[in-house]
């Protein structure tokens, strides 16, 4: 089948190929681990997982590399202000190391909770210094950088295309530079390759700088900038070109670009072909911020009654190209709908005798056809991650089934449809709707009895003991099926 991906880089839908048959080099920019990642920022994670998923399905064995950004990244995005994690090393009174290693473990198990398959390499800034001044070194080869009172720059007016990744002005650019931007720079998109520690201070995250990179020859400590992160992480593990690049909108103009002058004027050679980014989630209309108090955590929707997978459904109703809006109304309609699949998802439990092929009853309308259904799951996210699109083809699926009798409902075809929704949409179908116990199916069995026999006080005593047990029964025209009360 063929894979559709909206290329930043050609700014149109391109089929995907990739470089090496069967095996695709897939980088992600990663988390700033200074504080709790709030709803916005594990949107990306989400899409991502379905990019990872959706190759797996067609056949590739992805490499993935994400990295873990423990240094380096200033407040700005840019190369101004605080470090992030010296920034939250204040806030807490501990160490910038000990800050990083709580917010990265506080992230990978977030990611677990999303059931986010687990990138095949994580890297981590500060265990690939090495690295980043080994492409410092180069770039100083090529000519391209320049030394200045806080540290070391690239001179973007050497990469003749630095403009045209982000369609950048650079004249307007230039025109509206702020005043305080820093007046050294030969010019205002130059960016830090790596930054000097101002003198007489005493960073807890510092690395001396190699003299040969200076022009004066002088010794003094330093970090990287964020952007050559990215750069050295992903040319060490997954070589000079990759398939593709993801993250979000905001690093097209700034990270993304700086990532791709300083990679392909190192090696000479295009840095990725192709780039994904997904769109701003906002709160209400607006977007995250501390003082609105609407940077909503993981914790905060599990204290409002909801799971993880609850968010990851809400954040699939939306095309990672468009931009979602956050509401807890709309995280409610996503948590109902989550528990109704469910509900379906348990009627494997409950079929019995039942066709076991789609041939059997082709001319029976009661007949579902869920392979092609399954198939059609896989070609809508196949077409640029369209998993809106997937979940309406599940819902008509599941409509239908809601309506179908358990003996005209095929059973492999059942399970595949759900094998299939949780391969591509990570939603845990299957493993969270395990079957009820023997004894509570006995009771279904004598309240039916009951209910035949038209003792209707003892069938409403069993119906009260299931349901305080958490299985709620219905009787409709397709029989009486049970299901799990929605908590």
């Amino acid at each position: 089948m063929t894979i559709k991906i909206h290329n930043t880089l050609t700014g149109k839908l391109d089929e995907f190929k990739s470089i090496q048959p069967e095996k695709v080099s897939l980088y992600t920019c990663g988390p700033t681990v200074y504080d709790y990642p709030h709803i916005g920022n594990w949107a990306a994670y989400i899409y991502w997982d379905v990019l990872v998923r959706i190759l797996t399905i067609n056949g590739y064995d992805v490499k993935r590399v994400m990295n873990i950004t423990d240094v380096g990244h200033l407040v700005s995005d840019a190369d101004e202000g605080e470090d992030k994690l010296e920034k939250g090393a204040r806030r807490e009174g501990k160490t910038a190391w000990k800050v990083a290693k709580f917010y990265t473990d506080v992230f990978l198990d977030g990611m677990k909770k999303l059931n986010l398959i687990e990138p095949s390499v994580i890297t981590k800034a500060t265990e690939y210094i090495p690295q980043q001044l080994d492409l410092v070194r180069q770039l100083k080869t090529k000519g391209v950088t320049y030394q200045i009172d806080d540290g070391i720059y690239f001179d973007t007016s050497k990469f003749a295309s630095y403009a045209d990744f982000a369609h950048l002005n650079l004249e307007e650019l230039k025109a509206g530079a702020r005043v305080e931007y820093n007046q050294q720079k030969r010019n205002p998109s130059d960016f830090a390759l790596w930054k000097f520690t101002p003198e007489g201070e005493k960073r807890d995250m510092e690395w001396p700088t190699p003299t040969d990179l200076t022009s004066d020859g002088k010794e003094r400590m330093g970090f990287p900038g964020w952007h050559i992160e990215c750069s050295a992480m992903a040319l060490s593990e997954l070589g000079k070109t990759i398939d593709i690049h993801t993250g979000g909108i905001d690093h097209i103009p700034v990270h993304h670009t700086n990532e791709i002058a300083q990679s392909e004027t190192a090696n000479g050679v295009r840095f990725s072909n192709y780039w994904m980014h997904n769109n701003f989630l906002k709160v209400d209309g607006r977007k995250f911020s501390k003082s609105l108090g609407n940077g909503y955590t993981l914790d905060d929707l599990k204290k409002q009654g909801f799971t993880p997978l609850d968010f990851r459904m809400f954040l699939l109703q939306t095309h990672y190209r468009s931009e979602g809006n956050f509401t807890f109304d709309n995280l409610q309609s996503a948590h109902n709908r989550l528990h109704n699949w469910r509900n379906i998802a348990i009627l494997r439990h409950q079929i019995h005798d039942t066709v076991t092929s789609d041939k059997e009853r082709n001319d029976d309308e009661k007949t579902l056809s869920l392979y092609a259904t399954s198939q059609a799951i896989i070609e809508a996210i196949n077409n640029d991650l369209n998993t809106p699109e997937a979940l309406s083809i599940i819902d008509e699926a599941f409509t239908k089934l809601q309506n179908t009798r358990l003996e005209n409902i095929n059973a492999n075809a059942l399970n595949q449809l759900l094998d299939t929704i949780d391969q591509t949409l990570g939603l845990e179908l299957i493993n969270n709707t395990p079957d009820i116990s023997d004894e509570s199916k006995q009771l279904i069995i004598k309240r039916n009895l009951a209910r035949q026999n038209k003792d209707w006080n003892l069938s409403d005593k069993l119906r009260d003991e299931l349901l305080d047990i958490g299985i709620t029964l219905l009787d409709n025209q397709i029989g009486t099926i049970w299901q799990y009360t929605d908590k």
